[in-house]
């Protein structure tokens, strides 16, 4: 499922762990099955934004009784604006997208990290996967995963990378999961500091919970 990039998330409690989750999606034509990977980056039409929402204290248990992410997976919010491959240059090459994600949580800038230098699998091999035993059909929503790099100065895309890297490096985790009332921002932007694909600007609600603060204005873009 997917909503609109002002959305709120909503939960039923702050106890489910919510968390957000940079990524690049791409949207293809119709995709052959069987196709190579340089052959699928030809079917790429659109890239976009996504805050790919993860319940986090839902997954583990539902994993571990083998019915996967589903429960675990709500909603997720693309950015506003959807681009064309040939618009994007000279940011995409190769199957990926060298442009760095921004991530605020509360106004305050948490993650930047480049999405296309530490890309494992680049978007060609990731759409030739997917159409390894079936045709994609037109309007397929392919996602990257979360954006991440390796150094630690670069910030997150996501919190539960933030509480591992607090347990790795302090043996505790501080940092908390979403809680009512948090403000999430994503962008891309260019050289110029222009949005790419516009700002996924979403509120967390859990109902019954204290009321909301009064809403703010967007905090000045960092450039990348």
């Amino acid at each position: 499922d997917s909503m609109g990039a002002r959305d709120p998330i909503t939960a039923t409690s702050e106890d489910l762990g919510a968390d957000l989750e940079a990524e690049i999606v791409v949207i293809t034509d119709d995709v052959p099955q069987g196709v190579d990977p340089a052959t699928a980056l030809e079917h790429v039409v659109l890239l976009g934004l996504v805050n790919d929402v993860t319940l986090r204290n839902v997954v583990l248990p539902e994993l571990a009784k083998g019915f996967g992410f589903l429960q675990g997976k709500p909603a997720s919010a693309l950015s506003p604006v959807f681009v064309t491959p040939d618009e994007l240059a000279p940011y995409w090459r190769d199957g990926k997208l060298h442009r760095a994600m921004q991530v605020w949580l509360n106004d305050r800038l948490i993650g930047q990290p480049q999405a296309g230098e530490e890309m494992q699998f680049h978007f060609g091999e990731l759409i030739a996967h997917a159409a390894r035993t079936r045709r994609l059909g037109a309007g397929t929503i392919l996602g990257s995963g979360t954006i991440s790099n390796a150094s630690d100065a670069v910030g997150v895309c996501c919190l539960v990378e933030a509480r591992v890297r607090e347990q790795l490096r302090d043996g505790q985790m501080r940092t908390p999961f979403l809680k009512h009332g948090d403000r999430v921002r994503i962008a891309m932007r260019d050289e110029a500091g222009n949005s790419l694909f516009g700002d996924i600007d979403q509120q967390v609600r859990i109902p019954g919970t204290r009321p909301l603060p009064a809403a703010r204005s967007a905090p000045q873009a960092a450039t990348a």
